[in-house]
C-alpha cells in the first residue's frame, strides 16, 4: 500500500472516459494490488507455519475455487484462534512476522490469502470476493476449532473486511483492526490528492464505518502515530463510530508497517482490559 492513496486518485481520474466496467476493474486492481510478492524476512518468519487449503462454495457457472492460508498454533492446545486479515499487494507470507507477534500475545492464528493473491484462486479481488472470502474462513475454522473463542484480525485493507465479517456473524469474541479506515473515500480525501472530485466514482468504497456499528462483541482499534498512508485521524473517526466496549490505543513512533512492532506492550495491556486476555510478557525476535 506504499502509493495507495495517489494510485486510487490517478485511476478514477483515468477512468472517466473509460466507462463504468473499467472504472471498477481498474479500482480493484490498484486498491488490492494482488500478487504472490513478500518481503525479505517474511519467508523466514513463515518457516514451520503449516500450510492450509480452504474450499470455497462454486457458485453457478463458476469454478470452484480456494484459499491458501497459513497455520501458527500456539503452545497452549486450549488457545484463542485469531483470524488474520491482511492488506494490500504483499500475499500472506508478508504477514508471517505479525503472526508470530500475535501467537506471542497467546493466539493460535489462520492468515489467508484472499482470491488473486498468492497460492488462492486467480481472481482479479473485489470488496464482494474479499468479504466472501473472509467468511469460508472464518466457517472453516468454526468447524474444523469448534468451542474455541475465536477472534478476527485486520490490518490495513483487511481492517474493514474484518468489520463486515464481524459485523455478519455472532460468534466472535472480539475484532481488532490495525492502521485502518472508515472508507476509500476518505484515505482519498486526506491525503494530498483530496481535492479531486472523485467520491462519486468510488465503486469499491469499503464503507466500515457504516458496519462498525453493528458488530456485538468489543473492539480494539489501534493506529500508529506516525502513520503516513492511514491517517491516525481515520483510525479514531472508526473507533468513535463503534458501540461499547470499544477502545482506541496510538502508538506513539508506529508507522503503517511497524505499529504491531512497537506497540507490542500497548497490545498486551489491551488485550488484558478489554478482553480479558492475560499472557505473559516475552520479546518479539521478528522484524516488522
Amino acid at each position: 500500500m506504499k502509493r495507495w492513496p495517489l494510485l486510487v486518485s490517478l485511476v478514477l481520474i483515468a477512468a472517466i472516459t473509460a466507462g463504468c466496467a473499467a472504472l471498477d476493474e481498474k479500482q480493484r486492481a490498484w486498491i488490492f494490488q494482488p500478487s504472490d510478492r513478500s518481503w525479505n524476512g517474511a519467508l523466514a518468519a513463515a518457516d514451520g507455519m503449516d500450510d492450509v487449503w480452504i474450499d470455497l462454495k462454486a457458485r453457478p457457472k463458476e469454478e470452484p475455487g480456494r484459499l491458501h492460508g497459513l497455520w501458527l498454533a500456539a503452545e497452549r492446545p486450549d488457545a484463542p484462534i485469531l483470524l488474520y486479515l491482511h492488506g494490500a499487494r504483499y500475499n500472506v507470507t508478508g504477514s508471517a512476522p505479525r503472526m508470530r507477534r500475535m501467537q506471542e500475545l497467546g493466539f493460535s492464528v489462520l492468515a489467508v490469502d484472499y482470491r488473486g493473491f498468492g497460492k488462492s484462486t486467480p481472481l482479479l479481488p473485489s470488496k464482494e470476493s474479499a468479504y466472501e472470502d473472509a467468511r469460508s474462513a472464518w466457517d472453516w475454522l468454526a468447524a474444523k476449532y469448534p468451542g474455541r473463542p475465536r477472534y478476527i484480525f485486520g490490518h490495513s485493507l483487511g481492517g474493514p473486511i474484518a468489520i463486515n465479517l464481524a459485523a455478519a456473524v455472532d460468534d466472535e469474541r472480539g475484532t481488532i483492526v490495525e492502521n485502518t479506515f472508515t472508507s476509500i473515500a476518505d484515505v482519498v480525501s486526506s491525503s494530498k490528492w483530496g481535492w479531486l472530485p472523485v467520491s462519486m466514482l468510488i465503486t469499491q468504497r469499503f464503507e466500515a464505518v457504516r458496519q462498525v456499528g453493528k458488530i456485538g462483541s468489543p473492539l480494539l482499534v489501534v493506529h500508529g502515530g506516525e502513520d503516513q498512508l492511514i491517517l491516525p485521524d481515520l483510525g479514531r473517526r472508526l473507533f468513535e463510530a463503534a458501540a461499547e466496549p470499544k477502545l482506541f490505543v496510538l502508538v506513539e513512533g508506529g508507522s503503517h508497517h511497524n505499529t504491531n512492532q512497537v506497540g507490542q506492550p500497548q497490545y498486551r495491556q489491551a488485550l488484558a482490559q478489554l478482553f480479558s486476555l492475560k499472557q505473559e510478557a516475552r520479546t518479539s525476535l521478528v522484524s516488522p
